[in-house]
């Protein structure tokens, strides 16, 4: 299923989950990837952390690191930062994670390091970039919970698709269906396409095929 849902863009995932009365899978507009063409699929490894002013930067570097540690392969790790400074991941964080076969991350946070991970060809969606470490201002507080990311609820091994135009969630228990029905449709779209380029107008193409 995860090089299916590489393979479907995100576009087609929302409108399939909006037909279905899921209207709040989108992750807010403002997560981006870190470079132009990044593409992830996978389960969610949902990540929470909170703002902490405390001098142990030894305590709060070991949570960070297990927390690495424990991302299966093939996942994605999501954060819920609760935290609007600083970088929450970095170039380290992404070669350990690669090494290990996880399938990306999404941080409603910050990243660093943006070009030694675009280099490493480790697909990263954050909300901001900066230079600043988080280590001495912010802890990881829970790891395998279900988060909130703007409004959308995601849930431990909720499906995570993220391209260029930005990040869908999709329910797990919704997953295989949602997955086969924007299958569908990209092939309708495939269709609708080849035809307006053909010059069907877009009310004939829409009366055609039922979609647009």
């Amino acid at each position: 299923m995860r090089e299916r849902f590489r393979q479907v863009y995100t576009a087609a995932l929302a409108d399939v989950l909006d037909d279905r009365g899921l209207r709040d899978q989108v992750l807010p507009a403002s997560i981006r990837p870190l470079v132009p063409g990044m593409r992830l699929a996978g389960k969610a490894f949902t990540v929470e952390g909170h703002p902490a002013d405390h001098g142990d930067w030894d305590g709060t570097i070991r949570k960070t690191l297990a927390m690495l540690g424990a991302v299966p392969a093939g996942h994605v790790a999501v954060y819920q930062c609760n935290h609007e400074r600083s970088a929450h991941f970095g170039e380290l964080s992404a070669t350990s994670l690669l090494a290990r076969g996880v399938a990306g991350c999404v941080i409603d946070g910050g990243c660093r390091d943006t070009r030694f991970i675009a280099d490493e060809g480790f697909p990263v969606f954050a909300r901001h970039v900066t230079p600043e470490d988080c280590t001495w201002r912010w802890e990881v507080t829970a790891t395998g919970a279900p988060i909130t990311i703007g409004s959308v609820h995601v849930a431990p091994g909720d499906w995570v698709v993220g391209d260029e135009d930005g990040v869908v969630i999709v329910p797990a228990d919704v997953a295989a269906e949602v997955l086969a029905e924007a299958e569908r449709k990209v092939g309708t779209e495939s269709e609708i396409r080849k035809a307006v380029r053909d010059g069907v107008s877009p009310l004939d193409a829409f009366e055609r095929y039922g979609t647009f």
